[in-house]
């Protein structure tokens, strides 16, 4: 049974014994209407030096000045009136005056609420200062808000794993610094693992007992995303007893992975990776060609920092930059277009039904290329505030399969500097995107990635050499034909959700 509490003004600034009306109405952020919910809890509290008629109700907290021309705080008017939602609410205190040097006690001020405000594709902390100098008064507040936020679905128990060589060997520093007081905060309980190697995290996620966390968070860079979001998805798969090399539809991560909890869950389309019938790794994107080569030669430089030997491998790179014969075979995908309507998205230049999977048909085309990249996210940086794939989704069930074509030095310059600008890859003559489900790719030509003083290998050796691919960041040399796989929402990320809209300027604040 849901309890009411009825309130009326007394003495110590709040209110008991007679209902109050409800029946006024808030305008959301959205500009939507919100229907009127029951108050729990009805006080005046001072907002800055402004006494103010606040609420408390099942999810919101909303306020009212108490001004001459509104002496009673009604709601006829919301001039001045905001609101903040408890889903924002991440933690909630009791606000006090302390001595220098004192750690416990001191007079009660009010309370003070934590928020979380969306600025663009970032979250900015914000507080709300209740000012009640009434001990009860804030304590009967803080006991309801933090039964209110415990209802809410909140990961209570998390395991984090830190990788201390990530920004700039700074990564634990910054998680005691920032990420674990906001936990403490939230009375979120962590179990922590600062990785000692690579593999460290997928050995650990094998073996640990998952059913005692509500979800998993990292701290690192895209190989630790990387490696932590494989490593749930395949424990899904080793959980539900299938062999991963032989499913291919596999089933969801049963965890979310995050940074940050905000409260949300927004579910995400992975990748499969198989070489040689064997699964290789599941991951949100891939590069091969340029994006492979320039990974491969920046590894042989880990001695440099890192933003020097990202600048070297590229140019070093674009020196040699030569055309790979691959064959693709895409196959067929019917996906969600941004007129909401069901369009086919194959288009080839050279086109031939090679063979049938599942009763779906395969399309090849032979071809020289710079650059293939498949990206099942859009893939935003600060080098490409778009996305790599500013067409694509989270949700949709396919990837966008980038692919360019042989073109000159300069040309492919053009096409680099598009990512970083409004400008449309479509409109270059060299480059073609489409929507795919799954890809075959079959390399025939030359990609090692020389050293300096080395000499690239020739085609005769092609048997005995691997082909880099960026994989999420991280380096997989593979041999021979990789079949490429697009999962839908095969796991959950901690995050907001993304926002629908008509323009292919979507933005995405989960990845």
């Amino acid at each position: 049974m849901e309890t009411v509490f009825l309130l009326k003004r007394n003495s110590r600034g709040y209110r008991s014994a007679s209902k109050p009306s409800n029946t006024w109405r808030m305008k959301t952020e959205k500009g939507e209407q919100e229907e009127p919910d029951s108050v729990l809890l009805r006080g005046i509290f001072k907002l800055g030096k402004i006494s103010h008629d606040v609420l408390l109700t099942s999810n919101s907290v909303s306020w009212t000045p108490i001004t001459p021309d509104n002496p009673t705080g009604e709601r006829g008017s919301e001039r001045g009136s905001a609101r903040v939602w408890l889903r924002d609410v991440f933690a909630v205190k009791v606000k006090r005056r302390r001595a220098a040097g004192q750690q416990t006690g001191g007079v009660v001020l009010g309370l003070c609420l934590f928020c979380s405000r969306r600025t663009g594709n970032t979250l900015q902390e914000v507080k709300v200062h209740l000012l009640n100098t009434s001990l009860s008064l804030c304590h009967t507040w803080v006991t309801h808000l933090k039964q209110l936020l415990t209802v809410l679905p909140r990961p209570r128990q998390l395991k984090v794993f830190i990788n201390p060589g990530s920004h700039k060997k700074q990564s634990v520093l910054i998680y005691r610094e920032h990420i674990a007081p906001l936990f403490r905060m939230a009375d979120i309980h962590t179990d922590i693992t600062i990785t000692e190697r690579k593999g460290h995290i997928l050995s650990v996620v094998k073996e640990c007992s998952l059913t005692q966390y509500d979800g998993v968070v990292c701290v690192g860079g895209d190989g630790t995303v990387a490696e932590l979001a494989h490593a749930l998805v395949l424990r899904a798969q080793l959980d539900s007893q299938r062999d991963p090399d032989s499913d291919l539809n596999p089933v969801q991560a049963t965890l979310p992975l995050g940074i940050i909890p905000a409260g949300h869950l927004q579910q995400v389309d992975m990748c499969s990776f198989f070489s040689l019938g064997r699964l290789v790794t599941f991951g949100f994107s891939a590069m091969f060609g340029f994006g492979g080569r320039s990974l491969a030669l920046a590894e042989r430089k880990r001695w440099m920092p890192p933003p020097q030997r990202r600048d070297y491998a590229l140019a070093k790179t674009m020196a040699s930059l030569r055309s790979l014969h691959t064959n693709t075979l895409t196959q067929r995908c019917h996906c969600l277009s941004l007129d909401q309507r069901n369009v086919s998205c194959l288009f080839f230049l050279q086109i031939k039904l090679t063979c049938q999977e599942n009763g779906v048909s395969w399309e090849t085309k032979h071809g020289v290329f710079l650059s293939i990249s498949i990206m099942a996210i859009p893939s935003l940086s600060p080098h490409a505030p778009r996305g790599l794939a500013p067409n694509t989704r989270l949700t949709n069930g396919s990837a966008e399969l980038i692919t360019v074509g042989n073109a000159s030095r300069s040309e492919f310059i053009k096409h680099l500097k598009r990512y970083n600008s409004q400008d449309e890859q479509s409109c270059l003559s060299f480059v073609e995107t489409r929507s795919v489900t799954a890809v075959k790719l079959r390399p025939h030509g030359m990609v090692s990635c020389p050293g300096e003083g080395e000499e690239e290998a020739t085609p005769s050796d092609q048997s005995e050499s691997s082909f880099p691919w960026n994989i999420d960041g991280e380096l997989v040399e593979m041999a021979h034909e990789v079949v490429v796989r697009v999962h839908p929402r095969l796991i959950s990320l901690y995050g907001d959700e993304v926002e629908k809209v008509d323009s292919p300027m979507v933005s995405c604040s989960c990845i």
